[in-house]
């Protein structure tokens, strides 16, 4: 059967609407798991100093009855410091895509400055976790915080060949030999973390090395739940020797570490928080730019761990 002669179809009509959905779909990821963990301090001053202490080891102590008392040695506190970094991007649109009609927006300026602000806090979350010395900035070079993974240094596994920073977020690690995530690394690490006064509570890992720790032999007895039809396989929850650990996947980390975290060794410290704020009008457009400035505050990093230089695929 063919089209009866002179019927007038869509393919001949030149009046018909477009079918333009008001839904946009935007899978880009906005979790920041560490960001959204840690507490927020003011920042000052561009360099944001803090002081890390901690006590004599544990020694024997007995003193005889009515004996002079002796005067025990002091120590200083350690000053340290990371400066801040200013992050902004900025949104330009022209005054005739304003004036049109758009779907699934009501003005494309505000839709293209609040994707901004979202990408501004994923940049803040890449920073935070980055293996990146500290960089003092002059008139020509950006300042730049210093990392996570730059800063632990003292609970470490890592490749052979590895070179390892020395803590105070002035240098980066250095990359040894790539190696799978074995549990029994991951258990020195904590080991190492506990015995230096640390209580990490969080794994930070990226995908490949979340389905490693899935595959832990703790973790070999899998269960199944009839009613929900459902197969237990992951490990969201690591129960250590020294108290149990979230496991979190992170998108914006460095993907070839684990890290163990102690939320309350870490701290933002905000010169700025977030702002934003029209610029000069240049013609028929208009900008604004979307800022923040601030830092990563490591409060002591002997009280985390790192497995570092493991393989992502």
């Amino acid at each position: 059967m063919g089209q009866p002669a002179g019927t007038f179809s869509s393919y001949d009509a030149v009046g018909n609407r477009e079918d333009l959905s008001g839904v946009i779909s935007d899978i880009s990821p906005l979790e920041t798991p560490f960001t959204s963990s840690l507490a927020t301090v003011k920042a000052t001053a561009t360099n944001h100093e803090f002081q890390i202490d901690s006590l004599a080891a544990a020694a024997s102590n007995a003193v005889i009855e009515g004996d002079d008392a002796t005067t025990d040695a002091s120590s200083a506190t350690t000053r340290l410091g990371n400066y801040t970094q200013i992050m902004d991007k900025v949104a330009l649109v022209t005054g005739t895509q304003r004036a049109v009609d758009s779907a699934g927006r009501a003005d494309e300026f505000d839709y293209q400055v609040m994707k901004k602000g979202k990408e501004l806090k994923r940049d803040r979350e890449l920073a935070f976790f980055a293996n990146n010395a500290k960089v003092a900035g002059n008139d020509s070079t950006a300042r730049e915080m210093a990392g996570v993974v730059s800063w632990i240094a003292t609970n470490v596994s890592a490749g052979a060949t590895a070179t390892e920073p020395t803590g105070d977020g002035t240098d980066a690690r250095g990359a040894g030999t790539a190696r799978a995530l074995l549990e029994s690394d991951l258990k020195a690490v904590l080991a190492s973390a506990y015995d230096n006064g640390g209580n990490p509570d969080t794994i930070y890992v990226g995908s490949f090395n979340k389905q490693a720790i899935s595959a832990f032999s703790g973790n070999a007895t899998r269960t199944v739940n009839g009613e929900a039809e459902k197969l237990s396989t992951a490990v969201h929850v690591y129960v250590s020797d020294f108290g149990e650990l979230k496991v979190m996947p992170s998108r914006l980390m460095p993907q070839g570490v684990a890290l163990a975290i102690d939320h309350s060794l870490w701290k933002i410290a905000e010169l700025r928080g977030f702002q934003s704020q029209d610029l000069a009008k240049t013609g028929d457009s208009f900008r604004k730019q979307v800022l923040w400035e601030g830092t990563l505050e490591a409060c002591n990093e002997a009280g985390n761990g790192i497995v570092a230089d493991l393989t992502t695929s």
